[in-house]
């Protein structure tokens, strides 16, 4: 039903537009009591095989919302009602900025596949900030805290501009990600280089610390699927270096050959980030290796054309504590969570593994 009404709504309207109506929709549900119990209970069922610990962190299950979705902070009891076990807000900057010019949201439809350059459109920190401390948790979920540097600050500024914004978010997140991959802030993938990264996650992770004294705020980093090998591998054992609680990978692509994409290559051709299907194999490709460098010493979370019960599986068989979708919930619909956490279920009593976290990495340490 969802498929015809896409294509029947969705379809017609601007992408950016279509985003904003659905949320909204979303969002209006989730505020009405007797509703949101009901949908709550119909595209959220529990699996207890799926209970998942992250970070120190207790999830009903390992599949979340990647950022991008909601940018501030406004629809988290929403999308936990539609079954995502954890809620990535943001990327949120230090100071509010509009993004970039529309349009700006694509969708290549035959790709199942989003291309955007939104240019970090959001509230800005401190507004932020204050949504997270007023709001009253309906739906228990892990709440994820994306930051990222403002696009008006120049690069040699960039660290005090998220530490700006570790300070005012920490103590409302569950977890801290540091997004230095986003190809639509000029610059902003120079940070992925160590000798930028080292000091901006040591001065975030200094500013969680002195924000938050009764918890350590757990922190991630959050990396491309267009870095080279050695760099993949340069920016874990930083990683593992600096204590950090655990990477994501991976963000969008700015590559487009070799997917063999087959939408109009007038919407191919578009600047931005490449999210949704034709990542898949590179996101798999970046997970294995960085798994095969640290292990279970950090943590891994999996995103990138995670369309399915299927793929979500082979990112925990390659090293994915926690799993994230995002593009395919525009082509899935409400259903997409509740499908996924079904198939996941099945799949592990299937398996020769007692547990999911059993199951993390086990075809790397096969190959191993």
């Amino acid at each position: 039903m969802y498929k015809i009404f896409f294509s029947l709504v969705f379809k017609r309207l601007d992408p950016e537009q279509a985003h904003h109506l659905a949320f909204r929709w979303i969002r209006l549900a989730a505020r009405v009591p007797v509703l949101r119990t009901f949908l709550a209970a119909a595209l959220a069922p529990r699996h207890k095989e799926l209970r998942t610990e992250a970070f120190g962190l207790r999830m009903h299950g390992p599949f979340g919302l990647a950022a991008g979705f909601d940018k501030n902070a406004v629809g988290i009891d929403g999308m936990a009602m539609l079954g995502f076990d954890h809620v990535e807000i943001g990327t949120v900057t230090g100071e509010p900025q509009p993004g970039n010019p529309k349009q700006r949201l694509f969708r290549l439809v035959k790709d199942r596949a989003l291309i955007n350059r939104m240019g970090f459109n959001n509230d800005g920190s401190l507004r932020v900030a204050a949504r997270l401390a007023s709001r009253t948790p309906v739906f228990r979920t892990v709440v994820g805290v994306n930051i990222g540097k403002t696009k008006a600050v120049p690069e040699e500024e960039a660290v005090a501009d998220y530490v700006k914004s570790a300070e005012r978010l920490a103590p409302y997140a569950d977890y801290l990600v540091v997004n230095v991959s986003s190809p639509n802030t000029p610059g902003l993938r120079d940070l992925q280089a160590t000798q930028a990264l080292r000091p901006l996650l040591s001065a975030v992770r200094e500013a969680a610390d002195g924000a938050v004294s009764a918890r350590r705020v757990p922190l991630l980093v959050k990396i491309a699927p267009d870095l080279a090998g050695e760099d993949i591998d340069a920016v874990a054992d930083l990683a593992v270096e600096l204590g950090l609680d655990g990477i994501i990978a991976t963000n969008t692509t700015i590559a487009r050959d070799g997917l063999g994409l087959k939408s109009d290559p007038s919407l191919v051709k578009e600047t931005g980030g490449l999210s949704g299907a034709p990542l898949k194999e590179r996101s798999l490709e970046v997970l294995r290796r960085l798994y095969a460098r640290v292990g279970d010493r950090i943590t891994l979370v999996g995103v990138g054309g995670v369309e399915n019960a299927e793929d979500a599986w082979q990112r925990i068989l390659a090293g994915a504590t926690l799993v994230q979708g995002y593009s395919a919930f525009i082509y899935e619909g409400p259903f997409y969570a509740r499908a996924l956490h079904k198939g996941l279920a099945a799949r592990l009593r299937t398996s020769p593994y007692a547990t999911l976290a059993e199951a993390v990495g086990a075809d790397v340490r096969k190959t191993a």
